[in-house]
């Protein structure tokens, strides 16, 4: 399906503003010239602006222009005098949302016994079944940009099981940077595996550079998307901040793209799994918001230089989620189901929060 007009514009000035074409503090060309010389209406370009914004690229200043507020270089955020733009992240609990819809999920569930049925019985494959690491790969290709074979995705019970995984995949010894505040089972697992942790502050667009910078740790796991119980989200600068903390030897991400779905942005945050080129990121996701928080499920998918790590040293661990949950996700996900919820579910938080229409 071809990309929208709009979106190939917001990638084009993206694009030019990473490169340095428009630094930090430059203003954009106005409206109507960013039409002429790109052969789009206005409406086109300020829904290229908006994308733009929303993800912290620029900053739109009434009857003054669009300016850069991205900086790449710079570890400490570049003052540019602008009004400050809100950021549409997210619901605040559940009662906020509404729930999967249970007749879909009671449809689905019949189907599955119908079509796999003493299937069901057979144990599962370490890392998952392939049918829904297959469905999990085409959905985060489509839905979240993120590049991954099925044999890069691993399911389990949940994310406080993954992160467990997760410290006896990684090297031992090393110390672990985490957010603070950050969701308390991350430190609680981590701790309990006997991991050395530093919790870094953080500030109102992700970690406080200067702590990010002089930690110790080599191993960071954040939530760039949304932090928990802070709400914070991470800028664009920020996210790029990140990756360029993790360039150094040895280092490595843990990204915990928790609610991401719910963004009520049109253009949902590209994950830094996604923008990284190291093959040092490692992606965490569930379904417990999109679904339920009784359907203790979630997946992490492994960059492919990581695989012979996770195959030597947790590869032999037996699945943990039952067949029957994993058919039903999968069926969910390739019936269309699954993102037709998350759709509506946006759209209604959109509308909640007074965001820009941002057509879902």
């Amino acid at each position: 399906m071809p990309k929208p007009a709009y979106e190939l514009l917001y990638e084009k000035i993206r694009r030019e503003i990473l490169s340095g074409s428009y630094p930090p503090g430059s203003k954009l060309p106005g409206k109507r010239s960013l039409a002429e010389q790109n052969g789009v209406s206005v409406i086109t370009v300020e829904h290229a602006l908006e994308l733009l914004s929303e993800e912290g690229y620029v900053a739109l200043k009434e009857r003054s222009g669009c300016y850069v507020i991205y900086h790449e270089t710079d570890t400490l955020p570049q003052k540019v005098n602008l009004p400050a733009v809100p950021m549409f992240t997210g619901y605040r609990s559940s009662a906020d949302m509404d729930g999967f819809p249970f007749s879909v999920l009671a449809r689905t569930m019949r189907r599955v016994l119908s079509d796999q049925g003493a299937h069901l019985l057979e144990k599962s494959p370490n890392q998952g079944i392939l049918f829904l690491r297959q469905a999990l790969s085409r959905y985060l290709s489509r839905s979240r940009g993120i590049s991954a074979a099925p044999e890069q995705i691993v399911i389990g019970a949940g994310a406080e099981y993954l992160y467990g995984l997760l410290t006896e995949m990684l090297p031992k010894g090393r110390i672990w940077a985490i957010e603070s505040p950050s969701y308390e089972k991350i430190e609680q697992v981590y701790s309990s595996r006997g991991i050395a942790l530093d919790p870094l502050p953080l500030g109102q667009d992700g970690l406080v550079s200067e702590q990010l910078w002089r930690t110790e740790a080599s191993i960071l796991h954040v939530s760039p998307y949304r932090s928990y119980p802070s709400d914070v989200s991470a800028s664009a600068s920020k996210r790029s901040e990140y990756l360029r903390w993790g360039e150094q030897p040895e280092r490595m991400i843990i990204e915990d793209d928790y609610e991401s779905e719910f963004s009520v942005r049109r253009k949902p945050m590209e994950p830094l799994f996604a923008q990284s080129s190291r093959g040092n990121v490692i992606y965490l996701n569930t379904f417990s918001r999109t679904i339920s928080s009784a359907l203790r499920v979630g997946y992490m998918v492994i960059p492919s230089s990581l695989l012979p790590l996770y195959r030597s040293r947790v590869g032999f661990y037996s699945c943990t989620v039952p067949a029957f949950e994993q058919y039903v996700l999968s069926y969910l996900i390739d019936s269309g189901d699954f993102e037709r919820h998350i759709r509506r579910v946006r759209r209604k938080l959109r509308a909640s929060v007074g965001g820009p229409d941002q057509r879902a």
